[in-house]
C-alpha cells in the first residue's frame, strides 16, 4: 500500500505529552495518528464526542452576574472614565 506525509502543527508541550503517551501503549506517532484515522473514516465522522467544555460554578456565576447588570445597569455604579475607576478604587482600598 502506498503512504503518504501528512504534516501537522501542534504546541511542543502536547506533541511531547502524546509521544510519552504512545510510547507507554507500545506506539508511536505515526501509528497512533494512523489509527485515529482509520477510527474516523470507520465511525464516518469524529470517533468522539466533540462539544464546547461546560463552564464551571465561577464561570458560571460571573455569566450570571454580567447577565443582571446588563438587564439593569442602573443599579450599578459606571465610570466615564479609567482614572475615575481608578480614584474609586484608591479610595476604598
Amino acid at each position: 500500500m502506498a503512504t503518504t506525509n501528512i504534516n501537522v502543527r501542534v504546541d511542543t508541550e502536547l506533541k511531547q505529552s502524546a509521544e510519552r503517551l504512545f510510547h507507554d501503549l507500545g506506539l508511536n506517532m505515526s501509528t497512533a495518528i494512523t489509527m485515529f484515522l482509520r477510527s474516523a473514516v470507520n465511525y464516518d465522522g469524529i470517533p468522539f464526542e466533540v462539544k464546547r467544555a461546560t463552564p464551571g460554578a465561577k464561570t458560571k456565576a460571573a455569566l450570571a452576574e454580567y447577565d443582571e447588570m446588563k438587564a439593569h445597569p442602573e443599579r450599578y455604579k459606571q465610570y466615564n472614565t479609567f482614572e475615575e475607576l481608578m480614584e474609586d478604587v484608591m479610595d476604598h482600598a
